[in-house]
């Protein structure tokens, strides 16, 4: 008798080592979204230090050049945007004062910016201060904003408190770019001091300042007393203490050592929902999880695609035969304990520009993928190495799915790599495969464009099509929700056919922290909001 497959994946994952086990399926339904609360009419007690379990360690601390979503974490306090979202998802200003106006033929942004404040060093805020920024993120060679940025022709400071935009054509996701790294402003005098060091001791205007960093340790921050809303800023310093190991950050919350963590196992949120001293935070990700396939990476991303001379980067056969192996749902069930989603696409289904096609699966069918397989010439099984983050939740997904592609004809070999190496992995293109999730961003393009048009800085797998690149541009011009859903579900009908990634699954954004702290918020970005949060009155902290 053939053993059931859910039981086979199960299987397959229970086999990692011991400190990974996995757990039967328990939850089930709809989970409602808890971002947390701002501190409001709640007594709160000044000072003190946070300790935040970060689960894995953040590249450099530099807007322009970061692809971490750790890195945004430690950002949020000390590095304030133009845009902020809020618990709605609607942008709203930040070191803005107000929402973009743009003219009317679309190629003109204009927005107002905050005058009076001071970077954490004492240099001066003003629209000069923000066009140096923008043009660093615009230009340096590093640039991982580039792309996010659009079509610019011109950036210029009108007046002390206006900046405007001119573009070669209209580019919609602007003011959705710049409520994320794209609209980070550094201070201009310690950029022209630090140059390309500048992640190694950034300086911005936030509720808190860089203090040091413990490479692989910890990452120290100190309130900042010059920041323009000091009075809403209570702790005295968080230290965010790298934690790769779900175990130990559940542990280390159980016993006070750390007061948040974020992204916490499913194989634990269930048992520390139960702990009457913590509170879970809960929420849908506009991001994903994926398998990256390398079909043209050769010189590091960013430069020209060229040939890659393995089966699964010259046949796109191969390809759908891969992504025929992926048996989404049930891995998805069966590995995270019900708490995540099958994913088919960059757009979460509960965006305004979701489609049918966006939101369409391609089927399991391993014995099709087996049939592609032998058109395309090649041996069966077929050995493909992925490379992993050596976390447990991401090794436990990735045996899971080793043993899924094995029905199709595929030997999966696992390379299980630290996190912040995998990174640097990614960008030379030193991969076959490669299992690496985004954050995600309110507008799709931020999903789409840098990672799969052509000669995009964070195009990893050194994809290209012609016809792709001009649909997301076609949708970049227009404002019209209906017409740019339209023209992205035209763009994954292409990621679908060539299959240079594979969506797989679609994370709950799960943060736990203790109730002796209010106001942490987590939206659907991801991001876990620390600066303006405290202890409570009368509990220990």
């Amino acid at each position: 008798m053939r053993t059931p497959r859910a039981l086979v994946i199960a299987t397959a994952a229970a086999t990692l080592a011991a400190c990974v086990p996995i757990q039967a399926v328990t939850s089930s339904g709809e989970r409602t979204d808890n971002f947390g609360v701002p501190i409001g009419a709640q007594r709160v007690r000044e000072g003190g230090e946070l300790v935040m379990g970060l689960s894995n360690e953040p590249d450099k601390l530099d807007p322009t050049t970061s692809s971490s979503l750790y890195t945004r974490y430690v950002m949020s306090t000390i590095c304030e945007k133009l845009y902020d979202l809020d618990a709605k998802g609607q942008v709203v200003p930040q070191l803005a004062t107000a929402l973009p106006t743009i003219s009317e033929d679309g190629r003109t942004v204009t927005f107002p910016v905050r005058t009076g404040i001071t970077f954490a060093d004492g240099t001066s805020f003003d629209a000069n201060a923000v066009t140096t920024s923008l043009q660093r993120h615009l230009t340096l060679k590093t640039s991982q904003r580039a792309s996010e940025m659009g079509p610019i022709e011109s950036i210029a400071a009108t007046s002390q408190d206006t900046v405007v935009i001119r573009y070669k054509r209209p580019f919609a996701p602007i003011t959705a770019a710049l409520a994320d790294r794209a609209g980070m402003i550094m201070s201009p005098a310690a950029l022209q001091a630090k140059g390309d060091s500048f992640g190694e001791a950034p300086v911005c205007v936030g509720p808190f300042k860089f203090v040091r960093r413990i490479p692989q340790t910890s990452i120290e921050v100190t309130r900042d007393p010059r920041y323009y809303d000091a009075a809403k800023v209570h702790f005295d310093k968080i230290v965010y203490r790298i934690m790769p190991d779900t175990n130990s950050r559940a542990a280390n919350l159980r016993s006070g050592d750390v007061q948040v963590a974020d992204t916490i196992s499913p194989q634990d949120v269930d048992a520390l929902a139960k702990d009457s001293s913590l509170r879970v935070l809960q929420s849908g990700s506009l991001g994903y999880q994926a398998v990256t396939i390398n079909t043209g990476n050769v010189d590091g991303a960013g430069k020209p695609p060229k040939p890659i001379d393995t089966p699964l980067g010259r046949d796109p056969r191969v390809r759908e035969a891969f992504v025929l192996t992926v048996d989404r749902r049930t891995l998805v069930n069966t590995v995270f304990n019900n708490w995540f989603e099958p994913a088919c696409s960059p757009i979460a289904p509960q965006s305004p520009y979701a489609s049918a096609a966006s939101n369409t699966c391609q089927k399991f069918d391993p014995a099709r993928s087996r049939r592609l397989l032998a058109e395309a010439g090649v041996p069966i099984p077929l050995t493909v190495n992925l490379q992993v983050t050596n976390t447990q939740d991401q090794l436990r997904f990735a045996q899971a799915l080793q043993a899924s592609a094995a029905e199709g004809g595929f030997d999966v070999r696992l390379v299980p790599v630290e996190y912040s190496t995998l990174l640097d992995v990614q960008k030379r293109g030193d991969f076959e495969l490669l299992q690496l999730g985004w954050s995600g961003r309110i507008d799709p393009d931020g999903n789409m464009t840098r990672f799969l048009v052509t000669g995009a800085a964070a195009n990893y797998g050194g994809f290209s099509s012609k016809e792709f690149d001009d649909l997301l541009a076609q949708a970049s011009r227009t404002n019209d929700v209906a017409q740019r859903s339209e023209l992205y579900g035209k763009a994954i009908g292409i990621i679908q056919q060539q299959n240079p990634i594979v969506y797989t699954y679609r994370l709950r954004n799960l943060t736990v922290h203790s109730r002796s702290v209010a106001g942490i918020e987590v939206y659907s970005d991801g991001v876990v909001r620390l600066g303006k949060a405290a202890f409570v009155e009368g509990q220990e902290g």
